[in-house]
């Protein structure tokens, strides 16, 4: 059989597409447990995630929760870094930390024959970590490298300074990160928060297939777990943005630009059809704003929007890096196009472009067993559950150039927005 490739494979969107819903349970510690079946898939993987702690903390101290989930494996009171690395590399088996703002824990990826094994480990890991003087001054040196190389690029100090913008500089969101906070990062420090902060409210996500036995000899183990009570009491101070900013920097070869406002979290009704708006306007590689200020003027490499979530809060931004001469064309350009898709009907041939780019782009989310757990993960953190993908399904199959425009009139047209340049 000749195949003939100048007709491209058939294409057809489906109905509906059902998606299995994980198995809950709350063990013995009180944690929530939400397993995913994975019948025939011998990997298995597993989060532990708490809330977020750097909320708790003064500013200075944002970078502890970051250090004590990555030293966690750099040592226990019995055993060194190198003997948790030579475990975890013959049971095939990797620990990585897990953290946002919102949550923080860590990830399991392990394959089921030698899970019950490692789990011992990860146990160890998380109870009894020794913090150890020699690794995590390494990891304080490297952070303080990092800190100064981020702050020279424009582009990093261009988010950083546009978070400070929108929350303001007295929100733990709106922090920026610079060497002094490296002061108040120790052993004893970190030992204190795995001790007292760390594991509050834990849930547990675990997908792998499990007999029923099995997965009973799983859970008594994951109930050896800590799990504190999520602290009450803490009232973020409110969000208070500033004046735009522009950081002048002479030697500078082009300049960063982010621009944007506050946003509508993933629960709110309308979330589904603004991410539409997004993607036409600059959310993916064929969207206006490349094509516009990429492809017709040349005027970047690459320029992008993106709905945010930080926490509890959500906010919408443009970024682009450009040549320092057209940075006020360029804003003026961004600033064009978004009143334009919120004045102007989407043209159908464009409709159609976008409607096949997301179709395509949500159902690609579901090519393994491991990305169903994040999918889950990503909207429960949201308070949803899976019926969420056949919504935003039914969605991206109806949407109409009207349904666009009544986003950009509702949270775009005429209104402010904050911009921060960097270059």
């Amino acid at each position: 059989m000749i195949l003939d490739r100048s007709t491209p494979p058939s294409y057809s969107i489906p109905e509906d597409f059902s998606l299995q819903s994980p198995a809950e349970k709350i063990l013995q510690n009180g944690a929530a447990h939400f397993h995913f079946d994975t019948p025939g898939i011998q990997a298995v993987k597993i989060d532990l995630i708490g809330k977020g702690t750097r909320v708790f903390l003064p500013l200075n101290e944002a970078l502890v929760p970051s250090f004590t989930l990555q030293m966690l494996i750099e040592g226990t009171a019995s055993k060194s870094s190198s003997e948790i690395a030579h475990l975890l590399d013959f049971h095939a088996s990797e620990i990585q930390p897990y953290l946002t703002f919102g949550q923080e824990g860590i990830t399991l990826i392990s394959t089921k024959k030698h899970l019950f094994q490692v789990l011992e480990l990860l146990l160890e890991v998380i109870t009894q970590p020794s913090f150890p003087e020699e690794p995590l001054e390494k990891r304080i040196a490297q952070r303080r490298l990092m800190i100064e190389m981020e702050r020279k690029k424009t582009a990093s100090q261009a988010s950083q300074l546009f978070r400070k913008t929108l929350f303001g500089g007295a929100h733990p969101y709106g922090n920026m990160i610079h060497e002094e906070m490296l002061e108040s990062i120790n052993s004893e420090r970190l030992q204190k928060h795995s001790q007292h902060l760390l594991w509050q409210g834990l849930e547990i996500f675990t997908a792998g297939d499990f007999s029923s036995e099995e997965r009973e000899t799983l859970e008594s183990f994951l109930e050896r777990l800590p799990n504190r009570k999520p602290q009450e009491g803490i009232l973020l101070p409110d969000a208070k943005s500033e004046e735009s900013i522009y950081e002048s920097r002479q030697d500078a070869v082009q300049s960063s630009i982010r621009v944007g406002k506050f946003s509508i979290p993933k629960n709110h009704p309308d979330f589904i059809p603004l991410s539409v708006f997004n993607t036409i306007l600059g959310g993916y590689f064929g969207s206006r704003l490349i094509k516009n200020i990429r492809e017709d003027k040349g005027h970047t490499y690459g320029i992008y929007s993106s709905l945010v979530q930080m926490g509890n809060l959500n906010y919408w931004a443009v970024g682009a890096d450009v040549e320092k001469q057209y940075l006020e064309l360029v804003k003026a350009e961004i600033k064009h196009e978004i009143q334009k898709l919120s004045t102007e009907l989407v043209e159908e041939d464009e409709l159609e472009t976008v409607r096949n780019y997301l179709l395509g782009q949500m159902l690609s989310q579901f090519s393994n067993s491991f990305d169903l757990i994040d999918r889950f993960r990503s909207v429960h953190h949201s308070g949803l559950d899976l019926n969420y993908y056949s919504q935003k399904l039914q969605f991206l199959k109806e949407f109409k150039a009207e349904d666009i425009l009544q986003i950009g009139q509702k949270y775009f047209k005429d209104q402010p927005l904050i911009e921060v340049s960097v270059g």
